[in-house]
């Protein structure tokens, strides 16, 4: 199976909302982020910790460009020390195979 951070993000419209058998799978490979319900939606969810602010930020404008060039776009939550990233694709009310090619993305990112 090909490594989900050597995938490309497609159009959401391409995608359904994934079964629970395949929602397995890819969770599998990122294993630090975790499945949440939030207001009945299905999220994925990773906080990345920081030494401080500035650290933070810059991760964050890392992952913002990432998203901007793969054209899905996370909700980021950026404190002291923390950055807190959520992923789920509105148009198939949950998670989609493009929310764990990001987030293995983001792992990336990492190191």
């Amino acid at each position: 199976m090909e490594s989900l951070a050597d995938m490309k993000v497609v159009h959401p419209h391409q995608h359904d909302r994934l079964s629970q058998a395949e929602l397995e799978d890819y969770k599998a490979q990122v294993p630090a982020w975790e499945v949440v319900v939030d207001v009945d939606m299905p999220k994925l969810k990773r906080e990345f910790k920081f030494k401080n602010f500035a650290q933070a930020l810059e991760f964050t404008n890392k992952v913002g460009a990432l998203a901007e060039e793969y054209d899905h776009h996370p909700a980021i939550l950026t404190e002291w020390g923390k950055v807190t990233v959520w992923f789920w694709t509105h148009v198939t009310g949950g998670l989609s195979q493009n929310d764990f090619i990001m987030a293995a993305k983001i792992d990336r990112l990492t190191g």
